[in-house]
């Protein structure tokens, strides 16, 4: 699990508590979760389950009741204990923890004869390692909407922070791939340089493929075109700003966004505002004066793009044959 401090889990918590999270295929790969590790104790027996949905004051399960779990459960006085399991990228093993639970009710999953939905209260607060897998989750989401049109500056320090590939990056416009440069990019869109005509392109259905690292993670976002200005100086040049469809924005994507909005830009929310990459300095009257980011941005675009038009015009021809 990634270092958080005890005021952001208690922030998370206070925030998010009563928030039911349904594990659908995505949020289980987006959270780790190991769903062959996940099982319901109570006394000396555990039974496997899949978790339907939890929050951080309750959870809906799924197991097959043909094991004699209902009859263990009433012995028990319907209380028992539900074991988490969570992939760790900082170290081999995975994550797992216990939490109390009481049994408040069951019924037939999905008309199900052997299966039923186990609705669990937890007794207890639950231990900070699933308030964080369940609050960045919820907090990214969250901050999807509020703050959708936050834009992030590619900097050379945002670039390295974010761990995101700026350069020769692959918008497909209307399925047709182009290579571009990043600029900015946001919750519900993106900036990028890229070679054209603007009456190709605007207005046309796209595709964004963004490359991440440490993981590593691609993301394809599809949106649209919305608008497309010449670069100064360049005729062949257009900065292009791109729209994504919100049904198609990965979770995954809207985690690295927002972990890097709130922990470098948390205070900072003013909609539609270009954020700042950088922590502030004191103000030194010695210091050098630096040209803007978004000059410094567009300069690295001119000339990677350039370098790369130069490349393809110096490729030698195909020759016809073998």
């Amino acid at each position: 699990m990634a270092l958080i401090t005890s005021q952001k889990i208690a922030a998370y918590y206070e925030k998010y508590h009563a928030i039911e999270v349904t594990f659908a295929r995505e949020v289980i790969q987006v959270t780790g979760m190991v769903t062959q590790q996940i099982f319901l104790k109570c006394g000396g027996d555990f039974w496997p389950c899949v978790v339907y949905t939890t929050s951080m004051e309750g959870a809906k399960i799924v197991a097959n009741i043909k094991s004699g779990i209902v009859g263990k459960l009433s012995q028990a006085n319907n209380m028992g204990n539900l074991r988490f399991c969570f992939k760790n990228a900082d170290a081999d093993s995975p994550v797992t923890f216990f939490v109390a639970v009481k049994i408040t009710g069951n019924a037939p999953y999905d008309k199900s004869k052997d299966m039923n939905l186990f609705t669990l209260q937890f007794t207890q607060r639950p231990p900070d390692d699933l308030i964080e897998v369940l609050g960045r989750l919820l907090d990214a989401n969250y901050n999807s909407v509020k703050r959708k049109n936050d834009r992030i500056n590619l900097t050379a320090d945002a670039v390295r922070r974010l761990k995101v590939q700026i350069n020769d990056v692959a918008v497909f416009i209307q399925q047709v791939p182009r290579r571009c440069i990043l600029r900015e990019i946001s919750f519900s869109g993106a900036k990028l340089v890229v070679m054209g005509v603007a009456k190709f392109l605007v207005e046309k259905e796209s595709a964004l493929k963004i490359d991440f690292e440490d993981p590593y993670e691609s993301f394809a976002i599809q949106g649209k075109c919305i608008a497309a200005d010449a670069v100064e100086g360049r005729q062949d040049l257009l900065a292009v700003a791109l729209e994504f469809n919100e049904s198609t924005i990965p979770m995954a994507y809207k985690i690295r966004i927002n972990d890097y909005l709130s922990q470098f830009l948390g205070g900072q929310e003013k909609s539609g505002g270009a954020a700042s990459s950088g922590s502030a300095s004191p103000a030194s009257p010695a210091a050098p004066r630096t040209p803007p980011p978004e000059k410094s941005a567009a300069q690295n675009a001119v000339e990677a793009l350039t370098a790369m038009k130069k490349a393809a015009e110096n490729e030698p021809a195909p020759k016809d044959g073998h």
